[in-house]
C-alpha cells in the first residue's frame, strides 16, 4: 500500500472504532480503547486528527456526509418547494426504519451530552453541522414557492425549522413516543410547516 492508502485505511479504522466507543461511552470514551479497536496507537489519533475533539468532529462529518448525499438524490431538481419538502420528509421517515437507526439515535444523544460537558467541542460540532447543513440550504434555494423563488436566507430559515421538527420526530419513532408518525405524517407535518411559516427575509423585514 502507498503511504496515502495506509493513512486513509488508518483514518477509516479509527473513525469506525470511534463510532462504537463514543456511541457507548460519550465524553468518557478513552482514546486508548479506540486505538486498540483500530489496531493502532493513540499516536495515530493525534497524528491524523490532532486531538480527541478533532476525532469526534471528524466522526460527525463522516457520519453526516453520506446522509446529505442521499438526501440530494431523494429530492430531485425541478420540484417546487413544497414538493421538495415532501420528498425530504419521506426520505427522513424511511431512515428511521434503517438497520442502524438506533445506533444513530444513540450517537446523536451522546454527542449532545459531550457538547454540554465540553463547550469547546460543542462549538466545533455546531460549526461542522452548520457546514453540512449548507447542502440542505442549497437544495431548497431557488425553488418556486407561492409565485416567487426561495432565497438562500429563506432556505436557511426553513432548514433550521425542519431540522428541529425531524430530530424530535425521529427520536420519538424508535422510542415508541410517536405513534402514527408514518411517512405520510412526516410529509404532511413538514409541508404544513413550510406552508405556514414566514419565509420573508430578515433584511426585507428590516426595510
Amino acid at each position: 500500500m502507498t503511504r496515502a492508502e495506509t493513512k486513509e485505511r488508518n483514518r477509516r479504522a479509527l473513525l469506525d472504532a470511534a463510532f462504537q466507543v463514543v456511541s457507548r461511552d460519550g465524553y468518557r470514551a478513552r482514546l486508548d480503547e479506540i486505538a486498540e479497536r483500530a489496531d493502532l496507537t493513540t499516536g495515530a489519533i493525534y497524528s491524523l486528527f490532532g486531538s480527541k475533539n478533532g476525532l469526534v468532529v471528524a466522526l460527525v462529518a463522516d457520519y453526516l456526509r453520506p446522509y446529505y448525499e442521499e438526501v440530494e438524490q431523494a429530492v430531485p431538481a425541478g420540484l417546487d418547494l413544497l414538493e421538495a419538502v415532501n420528498a425530504f420528509a419521506r426520505y427522513y421517515r424511511r431512515s428511521c426504519d434503517a438497520p442502524d437507526a438506533v445506533s444513530r439515535l444513540s450517537l446523536q444523544i451522546t454527542l449532545l451530552d459531550m457538547a454540554l460537558h465540553d463547550p469547546d467541542l460543542g462549538s466545533q460540532l455546531a460549526m461542522s453541522i452548520r457546514s453540512q447543513e449548507n447542502h440542505l440550504i442549497a437544495l431548497f434555494t431557488g425553488r418556486s414557492h407561492n409565485g416567487s423563488t426561495v432565497t438562500s436566507q429563506q432556505a436557511q430559515r426553513l432548514t433550521t425549522a425542519l431540522r428541529a421538527l425531524f430530530v424530535g420526530l425521529s427520536q420519538g419513532v424508535p422510542l415508541g413516543l410517536a405513534p402514527g408518525a408514518d411517512e405520510q405524517y412526516f410529509a404532511d407535518t413538514a409541508r404544513a410547516l413550510a406552508s405556514e411559516m414566514s419565509l420573508v427575509d430578515h433584511d426585507a423585514d428590516a426595510s
